[in-house]
């Protein structure tokens, strides 16, 4: 038995190859049932996400697992496995369980430490879970990889910078103003910075929200996304005086607002604070615009200083988490061992309660009398002595398939407690499969956070 990760994410694949591969939400569940039927997938799960598509299986076979994954992808894609081959990043056990922690926490992301791809990875475990193409080794997998991303976000400053100019610039407002909720803000341009700053926005809690651009339709095509407002730039004036925060990001080759533009709005105003950004290259707000009373202006090499400074704090977040990491994934394996003593366990307790059983059915034969509540208290109390007998044994057996002579070890167990002889077969099996797994697990590696 073997974990294997196989896929495509922005660090190594470009964007026209990795379009190719995106699983549709609807039949997500789908594939994960088609790849379970291929040869040597024991168990898996599908991530697909705008920047990655991964698939983690639980493998009887490297090698034929590697070769059925890659088939499954040529099958579903309709596309030759020699086209997308080369592209494809592979990884085996350990790396490839250090791969999915990584992705989890967002130590893989585009944007350092963001937290949308946690609740991707969730949702992935879930369709698989609920498609059954998940068993022992994944259902524990994914639930400690969940757990660790949750705390090490909420323990470290992996999430608290800026690390984007449109992020930047809201977190900058919100210096400025504490709550920038009820604020008015206007975003000048309709383009993929507009947008994001939009975006950003709304998650800050913005509510009005009016965008302006020379073309009034793309300003509207936005809003409607958002339930803002649109403009087109003959009201621009306008939009400033009602604005108390104004975001520009035009696609303009020269200045679009200077000192001139602004003064006589600014004293419609009667002084009332206006918050600047400009975001645009080239610049859309003249520099002298700064020299107003009551007007605070900001150019992207401001935010710029700002994003260098928090993406150097969620790099140095990274670091810990890293150290973190090695503990959870020593863990990890560390209860994959013990999966060696399942046999033993079920096969003590079912003789236990065996035993139980047949003492239960001789009182009730010899005190026929009995009545429903008084057989009720001696079934209950008749287990509750037999889980108190066998609760130190069971954890005396976890504790021996953690050490090196695991097999000898429980086999005195199973002789000692006079479990079935066939269990001893069971755990010789186990042993082989966990001796593979430990026998994969190579040096710890130095892993640069890209």
């Amino acid at each position: 038995m073997y974990i294997l990760q196989v896929g495509f994410n922005h660090l190594t694949t470009p964007v026209e190859i990795r379009e190719q591969f995106v699983f549709s939400e609807q039949k997500l569940a789908e594939a994960n049932v088609h790849l379970k039927n291929r040869k040597s997938i024991l168990e898996n799960v599908i991530l697909s996400t705008c920047n990655r598509t991964e698939i983690y299986a639980v493998v009887d076979q490297i090698h034929t697992g590697r070769y059925y994954i890659k088939q499954f992808l040529q099958d579903w894609f309709s596309i030759p496995m020699e086209s997308f081959d080369s592209y494809l990043v592979i990884k085996e056990d350990e790396e490839a369980v250090e791969h999915l922690f990584q992705v989890a926490a967002g130590l893989q992301s585009m944007v350092l430490g963001e937290t949308q791809i946690l609740g991707q990875v969730r949702d992935a475990f879930f369709v698989a879970q609920n498609a059954k193409t998940t068993g022992t080794i994944f259902n524990e997998l994914f639930k400690r990889v969940i757990t660790f991303a949750k705390r090490v976000h909420h323990e470290t400053a992996i999430g608290e910078h800026a690390v984007s100019i449109s992020y930047a610039a809201v977190q900058l407002a919100k210096k400025i103003y504490g709550n920038i909720e009820n604020k008015h803000v206007v975003i000048y341009g309709a383009g993929e910075m507009g947008e994001l700053a939009v975006k950003n926005l709304i998650g800050a809690g913005v509510k009005n929200i009016t965008v302006v651009n020379r073309t009034l339709e793309r300003a509207e095509e936005l809003s409607r996304k958002f339930n803002a407002k649109a403009l087109s730039d003959e009201h621009l004036a306008e939009a400033l005086f009602e604005a108390d925060i104004f975001i520009s990001s035009t696609a303009a080759k020269h200045t679009v607002l200077t000192k001139k533009d602004i003064e006589p709005i600014q004293k419609k105003r009667k002084g009332k604070p206006l918050f600047l950004v400009d975001i645009a290259v080239p610049r859309d707000l003249d520099a002298s615009i700064g020299e107003l009373d009551s007007v605070f202006l900001y150019d992207i090499d401001d935010l710029q200083h700002i994003v260098d400074e928090n993406r150097a704090e969620r790099e140095r977040a990274a670091a810990e988490i890293m150290e973190y990491l090695s503990d959870e994934i020593h863990e990890f394996y560390e209860w994959i061992v013990t999966l060696g003593v399942v046999p033993v366990i079920r096969a003590l307790r079912e003789k236990a309660l065996k035993i139980q059983q047949e003492t239960y059915e001789s009182i009730l034969r010899k005190i026929p009398d009995l009545d429903e509540r008084e057989k009720k208290v001696i079934s209950k109390h008749t287990k509750s002595i037999i889980n108190q007998m066998i609760r130190d044994p069971i954890i005396q057996a976890k504790e021996m398939a953690a050490k090196e002579n695991r097999e000898e070890l429980l086999s005195i167990f199973i002789d000692i407690f006079g479990i079935d002889e066939s269990v001893k077969e069971d755990v010789k099996q186990r042993a082989k499969q966990m001796k593979k797994i430990m026998g994969k697990k190579a040096e710890r590696k130095t892993v640069t956070i890209k």
